[in-house]
C-alpha cells in the first residue's frame, strides 16, 4: 500500500503544497509497533508566514519559536529540538516565578500541596519526597481498594496498580540528589514528585492493560517518551491508574467521582482525573482520542491540558486512533498542570514523527500569572453557538440547555472574565451540520474504493493510519501469546484479518482526500475564528450535574461535538469555576483554540486562576469506607452507548 500520512498543520485559509516526504520509522516500547512513514509539513517562519497571508490569530505562539525555549531533558532517541535555548534557562525563569517557602500557607495535609509548593518545599528542605510518596500511597491503602479491579472496588478505584516499591526507591533517591545538591536551582524540575500514568501508557516493568483483563501479559520493556521526560525530571511514577476498557468511554464506572465515588468520573483516563483531585497523587498523565482528558477532569474538578496534536510524543500508548491521540497531565491547578506540560512538550523524531509538525523549539509554556488588574486586557473570548449541547440538540444555543446551578456559574465566569480586561463574545463558530463547512468531521459524504465499496473521509485517514501502525495485526499476535485473552480481544475488534485487509486496500489518492477535507475543515473554522475577531474560545465539557455511576443517565447533557477538537487537531484547557448547590459536585469550563495556541489558552486560565483561587483550591471530603468495602457486580467491559464512544469512527456510526 502506497501511502503516507500527512500532517494536519496548517492553521491559516491559506494552503501550501507538502514539503518533501520526511520518512522516519519508529519502533514502540509496546506491544503494538508505530512503526510509520508520515510526511510533514513544517511550520512557516513568521517572514514566510506574512507573504503567504496567515493572519494574526493563525501565527498564535509564533514569535515565541524564535525567542522561546523548551523545558524538557531530551531522552535516548529523541530528536534534540534544533536551536533551542538550553533547557535550564525555561526551568529558571519558571522557578524565579514560583512562591518563596515562606510564603506558602501551611497546608493541613502533605498531599494537599500543590506541585510549585512542592518544588519549593523540597528545595527548601521542607519536606522530602519519601514523605510525600508515603503520604499518597497511605492514602491509597485507605481510599483506593483493591488493585486489578475493572469494576467497582468499593474504593475511589483510581489506581489499577501500584508500584510501591519502585515508587518508594525512586523517591529515596530524590531526597538523596536534594541533600547532596549544591546547587538546588539545577535539581530535575519535577524531582521527587509523585504521578500516576493511564493504564494504556508503557511504564518499564508494568503491565499496560488499557482498562481491561484482556491484556494481561502486556508488560512495556522500555517507558513510553512521556514517561522517560518525567522521570528524567525527576517524578516518581507511583503506578497505573485506570482506563475505561479499551479506553472507550468518557463517562465511565470502574473508578468513583473524587467528590462522591457514588457518581461517575468521567472517562476514558477516568483514574487519572480522580487521583489528583481525591490526593491519591500529585497529578497523573491522561490519554485522549476524543473526550478522554477533559471529561474526567470536568467532572471531577481537576485542570487538565489535551494539547494539540505533536505537541508531544505519543510513543509508547496503547493507540486508539493514530492522528487523533494525544497525552496530556491532569492536576489540581492550571499551574501545575502546566508546569508538567512544560515537560512532556518537544520533539520525538524518532518515534513519533508527528511531533515534528509543531513549532522547534515549541512556544514556552507559560507557568505563572501575569501581573497587574487586568491581564486578560486585548484578548477576545468567543462563545461558539454552534457548539451545541446533547440536551438541547442541533440549533440550540448552548447556554439555554444548562441547569441552573451550571448557567450561574457560567455567567458568573464570564463576568469574572470581563473583570480581568477580556472582551467576552458570542459568536456562531462553525456550523459543522452544513455540508460546506464541514467535508470531513460530519459529513454524509463518502468517498468510492476501487472495489466499488465507500468509506467516510475521517475512515479514509484513520483506518489507513490505524493499518500502518499493524493496529490488528499486533492486538493478533498478542491474542496467539495468550490464547486465554483472544475471544474477549476478538469481541473488541472483530475479525483481525478483515480489518486489517479493509484497511489496507484505502488507497494513497483515496487517503489524501480525507486529509484535504480534514484541512478544509481546520481552515474553515480558523476563519470562523478570524472573522468574529476571536483569539480562543470558551465551553462548557458538561453542562448539567452528572449521574450515578450505577442506575441512571451517566452524562445528562455533555457537548455534542467533544471529539470536534480531536478531529480539528486542537488543544483545550478545563479547570473549575464553581460547584453544584446539591451534591457539591464541580463545574468546569473550558478554553479552546488553534492548534498550537497552548500558551495562550493556559495563560489566560492561569489568569484567572491566580485571582479566583477558590475553585481548584477545595478538596473532597474522604468517603467514609470503615465498613467493608461493599462491590457490585459489574461487568469487566464497560457497555458503552456509541455516541459516548472515544472512538471516532464508532461516534461517526451512531451519526450516521
Amino acid at each position: 500500500m502506497n501511502c503516507c500520512c500527512r500532517s494536519v498543520i496548517s492553521r491559516s485559509t491559506t494552503w501550501r503544497p507538502a514539503q518533501p516526504d520526511a520518512s522516519v520509522t519508529a519502533s514502540s516500547p509496546f506491544f503494538l509497533d508505530r512503526s510509520t512513514h508520515l510526511s510533514i509539513t513544517s511550520p512557516p517562519s513568521p517572514s514566510s508566514a506574512e507573504s503567504a497571508g496567515f493572519s494574526r490569530r493563525s501565527l498564535l505562539g509564533r514569535s515565541a519559536v524564535v525567542a522561546g525555549g523548551v523545558a524538557v531533558a531530551t531522552v535516548a532517541g529523541a530528536a534534540a529540538p534544533a536551536q533551542a535555548r538550553p533547557a535550564a534557562s525555561v526551568r529558571d525563569r519558571l522557578l524565579d516565578g514560583l512562591p518563596h517557602h515562606s510564603d506558602i500557607p501551611r497546608r493541613k495535609r502533605v498531599a494537599d500541596y500543590e506541585i510549585a509548593e512542592m518544588i519549593v518545599l523540597l528545595r527548601a528542605r521542607r519536606l522530602t519526597s519519601t514523605e510525600i510518596t508515603k503520604a499518597y500511597l497511605a492514602r491509597i491503602d485507605a481510599l483506593n481498594g483493591p488493585f486489578e479491579t475493572y469494576g467497582d472496588n468499593g474504593g475511589y478505584n483510581a489506581f489499577v496498580r501500584v508500584d510501591r516499591k519502585g515508587a518508594l526507591a525512586q523517591a529515596a533517591e530524590a531526597d538523596k540528589l536534594l541533600r547532596t545538591a549544591r546547587r538546588p536551582d539545577d535539581l530535575p524540575l519535577l524531582l521527587g514528585i509523585p504521578f500516576g500514568i493511564k493504564d494504556s501508557v508503557g511504564v518499564a516493568g508494568l503491565e499496560a492493560k488499557n482498562g481491561t483483563h484482556a491484556y494481561t501479559g502486556n508488560v512495556a520493556h522500555k517507558d513510553s517518551t512521556v514517561v522517560a521526560k518525567l522521570r528524567a525530571a525527576g517524578a516518581v511514577i507511583l503506578g497505573h491508574t485506570i482506563a475505561s476498557a479499551f479506553s472507550g468511554s468518557i463517562s465511565g464506572t470502574f473508578s468513583g467521582n473524587a467528590w462522591n465515588k457514588d457518581y461517575i468520573p468521567g472517562g476514558s483516563s477516568q483514574g487519572s482525573g480522580v487521583a489528583p483531585v481525591a490526593r491519591l497523587a500529585a497529578a497523573a498523565i491522561g490519554e485522549e482520542t476524543g473526550g478522554s482528558i477533559i471529561m474526567p477532569a470536568a467532572a471531577n474538578g481537576a485542570s487538565g491540558i489535551k494539547p494539540s496534536l505533536g505537541a508531544s510524543s505519543t510513543a509508547g500508548v496503547m493507540p486508539l486512533s493514530p492522528g487523533y491521540d494525544v497525552l496530556g497531565p491532569i492536576a489540581r491547578s492550571v499551574r501545575d498542570a502546566a508546569i508538567i506540560f512544560s515537560v512532556m512538550v518537544g520533539p520525538d523524531g524518532e518515534n513519533d514523527p508527528l511531533t515534528l509538525a509543531a513549532p522547534i523549539p515549541f512556544p514556552e509554556i507559560p507557568t505563572a500569572p501575569r501581573r497587574g488588574r487586568r491581564p486578560l486586557a486585548g484578548t477576545t473570548i468567543g462563545i461558539p453557538q454552534t457548539d451545541w449541547m446533547s440536551q438541547g440538540g442541533t440549533g440550540v444555543a448552548p447556554a439555554s440547555t444548562y441547569d441552573a446551578d451550571y448557567l450561574a456559574a457560567f455567567e458568573r465566569f464570564t463576568s469574572q472574565l470581563r473583570s480581568l480586561g477580556a472582551k467576552v463574545v458570542e459568536f456562531d463558530g462553525l456550523d459543522v451540520t452544513k455540508p460546506e463547512n464541514d467535508p470531513y468531521f460530519r459529513t454524509s459524504e463518502r468517498l468510492p474504493l476501487p472495489d466499488g465499496t465507500v468509506v467516510s473521509p475521517a475512515s479514509a485517514v484513520l483506518s489507513p493510519n490505524r493499518y500502518e501502525i499493524r493496529y490488528w495485526e499486533a492486538v493478533k499476535q498478542f491474542a496467539a501469546a495468550y490464547p486465554d485473552n483472544e475471544a474477549a480481544l476478538r469481541r473488541q475488534f472483530g475479525d483481525f484479518d478483515t480489518a486489517t485487509a479493509n484497511a489496507g486496500k484505502i488507497p494513497a489518492s483515496v487517503r489524501d482526500e480525507g486529509e484535504r477535507r480534514r484541512r478544509i475543515l481546520q481552515a474553515n473554522y480558523q476563519r470562523a475564528l478570524d472573522d468574529a475577531g476571536v483569539d480562543f474560545m470558551l465551553v462548557l465539557p458538561i453542562g448539567a450535574q452528572i449521574g450515578p455511576r450505577f442506575g441512571g443517565t451517566q452524562l445528562r447533557n455533555y457537548r455534542t461535538f467533544y471529539q470536534l477538537p480531536n478531529a480539528l487537531a486542537w488543544p483545550m484547557v478545563t479547570f473549575p469555576i464553581g460547584y453544584d448547590s446539591t451534591l457539591g459536585l464541580p463545574v468546569n469550563a473550558a478554553f479552546w483554540g488553534p492548534r498550537f495556541s497552548e500558551p495562550e489558552i493556559i495563560q489566560a486560565a492561569l489568569d484567572f486562576q491566580s485571582v479566583f483561587p477558590e475553585y481548584h483550591g477545595k478538596a473532597p471530603a474522604d468517603p467514609d469506607l470503615g465498613a467493608p468495602m461493599a462491590r457490585r457486580s459489574v461487568p469487566q467491559v464497560e457497555s458503552v452507548p456509541p455516541e459516548l464512544s472515544n472512538d471516532p469512527l464508532v461516534a461517526e456510526e451512531a451519526w450516521s
